[in-house]
């Protein structure tokens, strides 16, 4: 027997804490916690039709809809007919959507420094680069314990 709580339980009200966090900060922004969602996935990702992006982000692809409805009305994406499947739409962050998405990454992640900052400095990037490892494996490998 450990002496731990599950990663889980350990990981999960830092979790909620830290979306609770995101939350004034992403509407000061002007988006949602979807749209951010969105626009991470789109900036980071080469993520190209609403259905890959769904998956990218764990949502339902008709469940997105208005959320990237809301994001192209504000010009922060563009959703065009994809030349190779015309019922297919390819998604493209703007400039104007990469500027959200880096200010709104930035004012959270100062939060989150200040966080980083109680533990030692000596074990901040350790804790940064398991964190980074972990959040890297698939949902396969978590729920079936097998490698992808």
């Amino acid at each position: 027997m450990t002496d731990r709580h599950d990663l889980a339980a350990m990981l999960h009200p830092l979790v909620q804490s830290l979306i609770a966090a995101e939350r004034p900060v992403l509407a000061a922004h002007g988006i949602s916690m979807w749209a951010y969602a969105v626009l991470t996935a789109l900036e980071d990702n080469a993520v190209r039709t609403q259905a890959a992006l769904a998956e990218a982000i764990g949502a339902d692809k008709t469940r997105i809809i208005s959320t990237l409805d809301r994001l192209q009305d504000a010009r922060l994406i563009t959703r065009d007919p994809d030349p190779r499947d015309r019922r297919a739409r390819v998604l493209t962050i703007t400039a104007q959507g990469s500027e959200v998405c880096r200010s709104a990454r930035a004012d959270i992640q100062a939060n989150e420094d200040r966080l980083l900052a109680r533990l030692p400095a000596s074990e901040r990037e350790s804790f940064l680069r398991a964190v980074r490892t972990l959040s890297q494996l698939t949902r396969e490998e978590v729920v079936s314990g097998t490698e992808a």
